[in-house]
């Protein structure tokens, strides 16, 4: 069985599972403040942000430091829930297919769940922003270029994470445990930011890079600037070590 047809199966197996419903629940809990509180974003003339910009970059902020990774974190456990449960695991591992194949196959899924979920986000921000702008007689809608930049960034920034997570899901079967740990290491990332070795923590990634983004649309606001040496060997070192330790993992104790 080939690695395309493994990631076409995995792509059935989420259709019956409530993962993009979950998705799409949590982008409108962030989005929904944002149109409540909009008047808020005329009250930071201190940072010289626009308000649009603010609208804007205060939503992506949310997103990246909690929302966004406790969502990846529940589609990691789902993904390999749908295994486990039922036993479905062992008879995936009849089928004459490697072990690292299916991991890797359920990590594609995963970043492909994740992209959908940005989509989702930048999609809901259109929305929003056209309501707060009817209600606030303002005009908070900013160039799709922009919106999707953002949008870009944050998701580039977040496989690192992404990949951590799905190692943890991997190794640890309990899975509350494994919710527990990931939405554990999210809360340290407000912490991480504001240190010289940021780049050491993967889960950071998103919000770093957002709030960087943020630092250069309030010209008041200072923030160091992201830089991409060590960022990026580490990030690929981080990442290609998370999924080499996953694939050694999955199915370990299915296949005793």
């Amino acid at each position: 069985m080939n690695f395309f047809t493994l990631i076409g199966i995995e792509f059935k197996k989420i259709r019956r599972s409530k993962i993009l419903w979950i998705l799409f629940a949590a982008v409108i809990i962030l989005w929904l403040p944002s149109v409540l509180n909009a008047h808020m974003n005329f009250e930071m003339q201190d940072t010289g942000i626009s308000p649009q910009n603010n609208f804007l970059i205060q939503g992506f902020m949310g997103m990246a430091w909690f929302i966004f990774p406790a969502c990846i974190v529940l589609s990691t456990v789902l993904l390999n829930q749908t295994e486990r449960s039922n036993k479905g695991i062992l008879k995936m591992m009849a089928l004459p297919l490697r072990a690292d194949r299916l991991c890797l196959a359920k990590f594609v899924v995963l970043l492909c769940l994740t992209a959908v979920q940005i989509l989702m986000t930048a999609g809901i921000y259109f929305i929003s922003a056209a309501i707060a702008s009817q209600t606030q007689n303002y005009a908070f809608m900013l160039s799709p270029l922009i919106v999707f930049k953002e949008a870009g960034l944050m998701y580039l920034a977040s496989i690192p994470m992404i990949s951590f997570f799905w190692l943890l899901s991997t190794c640890i079967r309990t899975p509350i445990f494994s919710v527990g740990i990931g939405l554990a290491s999210i809360v340290p990332s407000v912490l991480m930011i504001n240190t010289k070795a940021w780049f050491a923590y993967p889960i950071c990634y998103p919000f770093y890079i957002i709030t960087s983004e943020y630092s250069k649309m309030a010209p008041n606001m200072s923030f160091a600037p992201v830089k991409l040496i060590p960022w990026l060997p580490t990030a690929l070192i981080l990442t290609l070590l998370c999924l080499v330790i996953s694939c050694l993992y999955f199915g370990q104790s299915e296949r005793r």
